[in-house]
């Protein structure tokens, strides 16, 4: 019988960089792994035949058990910046990059994550548990169904390898991919080798910027170029992120993608009740990475980004004009994200004031992120309704409803055709904490029926179906502050 992979286009170009990137490591399987969950889509997308996921080539495969036809399988070093402090060298201690597929739309890297030890595991095992792998699963397409730049999921796979944490929990695998998890601690651990960061942009612009490069330009034009486009995309993505109430939790440059994609996920979190503060991270006790705090960081994590490409010798100038493109990149897409929200058919200059109002209204009250920007559609139909959202600050719903309902006019927006759009804009449903529990505990006796169900929503969150409503809900009393840390 043909192989599953026959007439696939496999490569691992990133092995193909000098061994100072990457160390080759086989993985370590589980004991005993069972393919809980396949994305049929995205193996559709990879160019995989759905109708023979469920053979054991393709267990083998997603499990460590068997590397991809011809791929060598590496782990990638670098370096990063933690909560603000330089970490030194760090790596993939506990991925295992199996290589790429090229595909019509460009290549796809495969990776796995909770396969064992690596050279960079440093005192951990290398180790995922089922509590998180879901988490990821489920996170990477429910950005997907945003629309928002992510690293995506093809398989999850459980096991009876028991991995120690707080308690004995079960181990698990993710088949994480996206087009290259190359970070910007990648280049900051070469910082003051300019040889290796030169062949390490060389590949990243040949592989995956190939538009930037431009013939007889200098290596400081590239520079320059590169840190552009990366300060363009990482902008938008962050403008993304604060305007669905998505918290990434661990915004370390070495979880920051040069290719701005939103990548590791870990205590995550898509807020309930509204906090600007809100930090989803149990960890981080600074509220460093708080969701008001999101866009400084990501421009933060630029600079160290910036700092690292210094040792090619680009001007000074030009590279601090590049970054400070950051402002005017996001403010253009959170705009554009929030006039969509909002239902305007223009952003005016006074909307700034107008959205200002509407987050401190969420906070006061602490009214629900995803549940109040729907309602917007329906509050003209039913204000009172809508003001009720807002328990305890009804006076400031008031006003503010007032505001907008006359800025509706000024825009002419207030039209049933601009209330279906904002339905298309504002999703319905989110993964929430309680949600991604439910289908964990199911996981946990072996059963996909809520991955399967939270999937079938997050793929198209704008829509609603029948007999789903509670799915759609803020979480029931007590769940709402579930708990999430850096082991999670």
């Amino acid at each position: 019988m043909s192989s599953l992979f026959d007439g696939l286009a496999i490569s691992h170009h990133f092995a193909d960089l000098p061994s100072a990137f990457h160390t080759a490591v086989p993985p370590q399987p589980l004991a005993n792994s069972r393919l809980l969950h396949v994305n049929k889509e995205l193996a559709a997308q990879l160019g995989l035949d759905v109708s023979r996921l469920g053979e054991q080539e393709f267990l083998d495969v997603v499990s460590g058990q068997a590397p991809l036809p011809g791929g060598l399988t590496v782990s990638a070093v670098y370096s990063g910046h933690q909560f603000g402090v330089w970490a030194g060298q760090l790596g993939d201690g506990r991925a295992h990059l199996l290589g790429q597929i090229d595909t019509p739309t460009g290549p796809q890297e495969l990776q796995l994550k909770g396969a064992g030890k690596t050279p960079y595991s440093r005192m951990g095992d290398g180790r995922a548990v089922l509590r998180s792998s879901v988490r990821e699963y489920l996170a990477s397409e429910a950005m997907a169904g945003l629309g928002i730049a992510t690293s995506r999921a093809l398989a999850l796979v459980t096991s009876d390898t028991p991995v120690y944490r707080e308690t004995v929990e079960t181990g698990a695998i993710v088949t994480r991919v996206a087009p290259s998890f190359v970070r910007f601690g990648s280049f900051e651990h070469w910082a003051n080798d300019a040889s290796r960061v030169r062949e390490l942009l060389d590949y990243v612009l040949r592989e995956f910027y190939p538009e930037l490069l431009v013939e007889g330009d200098s290596e400081q034009e590239r520079v320059c170029r590169f840190l552009q486009e990366v300060t363009h995309r990482s902008a938008e993505m962050v403008a993304d992120w604060q305007t669905v109430g998505f918290c990434h939790g661990v915004m370390n440059t070495d979880n920051m993608s040069i290719l701005g994609l939103t990548i590791d996920y870990g205590p995550y979190g898509f807020m309930d009740r509204f906090r600007v503060n809100h930090v989803c991270n149990h960890s981080d006790s600074q509220g460093r990475y708080a969701w008001n705090a999101q866009p400084a960081i990501v421009h933060w994590n630029l600079y160290r980004l910036a700092s690292a490409l210094m040792v090619l010798d680009p001007d000074v100038d030009a590279v601090k004009e590049r970054l400070q493109t950051f402002e005017a990149s996001f403010l253009k897409r959170y705009h554009a994200n929030l006039q969509a929200k909002l239902g305007l058919r223009t952003w005016q200059a006074d909307d700034a004031q107008l959205v200002d109002d509407w987050w401190r209204l969420l906070h006061n009250s602490g009214a629900d992120f995803t549940f109040s920007f729907r309602a917007l559609a329906q509050a003209s139909k039913a204000p009172e309704a809508f003001l009720s959202l807002f328990e305890g600050s009804e006076d400031q719903a008031r006003a503010w409803w007032q505001a907008y309902s006359q800025r509706l006019k000024l825009d002419g927006s207030d039209t049933p055709e601009q209330r279906e759009s904002m339905n298309r804009v504002n999703p319905l449903y989110v993964l929430r904490n309680h949600l991604a529990e439910q289908a964990i505990q199911a996981a946990a006796k072996d059963d996909a029926s809520e991955i399967d169900t939270l999937l079938m929503l997050l793929r198209d969150p704008y829509t609603e179906r029948a007999g789903f409503e509670a799915y759609a809900m803020p979480p029931p009393e007590g769940s709402a502050e579930l708990a999430v840390s850096c082991s999670s």
